[in-house]
């Protein structure tokens, strides 16, 4: 039977292993199975650039270029914590950098990906710090700068963003429903993945031509989550455990 999977949002961290074994375990189990992963943003806690090649960076990578060799497809997207990704890194994961946005066809039925970040429009102060982050002119700027002091900027930027997340209304940090029912209105889909706000769900959209549905993945801490699409049973949200 043919199957794709999609996750998103494992925050992968040095002082979080159990998340990298957790991965790793993934892809050895689905290698050379199943068509395609999908990875939809925040993959790492923080990425600094392509040239951060750490043991443990590697240790990701390597794995990786394992399940891409097998002859399964790749496909990464750009997160709010790893948005400095580049082509480098996807090509040593034999795997290949997707725009936010981007509609892929599962079998039948087409989809909108996306990280989910965007959708958060009520958040007018991330929008404005996205729209900065993601313009090349920021991104060329901040690569340009030592591995050491981009360790100790994406350090400083992780705290401050937690300090801002803590004061925030609850629906200021989830999708804005407009928003959703926009982008999906837009692409012609009667279902949107996405990750990022840490609420894994399914829910109804009512879309102007029909009903639809926002299948949202969480991100992974005791449980790792992911969506899994095949041929004869479309799609499901599922989690499993991760063992430390």
């Amino acid at each position: 039977m043919s199957y794709t999977l999609f996750i998103s949002d494992l925050h992968l961290d040095p002082v979080r292993p159990e998340h990298l074994t957790g991965l790793k375990t993934l892809l050895e189990t689905h290698a050379g199975k199943a068509d395609a992963l999908y990875v939809l943003g925040d993959l790492f806690e923080a990425w600094i650039g392509d040239d951060d090649d750490t043991p443990f960076n590697q240790e990701a990578i390597a794995a990786f270029r394992r399940f891409s060799d097998s002859g399964s497809q790749l496909y990464f997207m750009h997160g709010n914590r790893d948005f400095l990704l580049g082509q480098d890194f996807a090509d040593a994961c034999g795997g290949t950098l997707l725009d936010e946005g981007t509609v892929v066809d599962l079998y039948g039925t087409p989809a909108l990906l996306m990280h989910g970040d965007s959708l958060c429009t009520l958040d007018t102060e991330y929008q404005q710090f996205r729209a900065m982050a993601r313009s090349p002119q920021w991104q060329q700027g901040m690569l340009s700068q030592p591995l050491e002091q981009r360790r100790m900027i994406a350090q400083g930027m992780r705290m401050k963003s937690q300090g801002n997340n803590a004061n925030k209304a609850e629906n200021i940090m989830d999708v804005t429903p407009e928003e959703v029912v926009k982008e999906m209105d837009a692409a012609g889909v009667k279902h949107l993945i996405h990750g990022h706000t840490h609420r894994p769900n399914v829910h109804d959209v009512d879309l102007p031509d029909g009903q639809g549905k926002r299948w949202v993945l969480g991100d992974w801490g005791k449980l790792g989550w992911q969506i899994v699409a095949d041929s004869e049973r479309g799609l499901r949200l599922e989690s499993f455990e991760i063992n430390e």
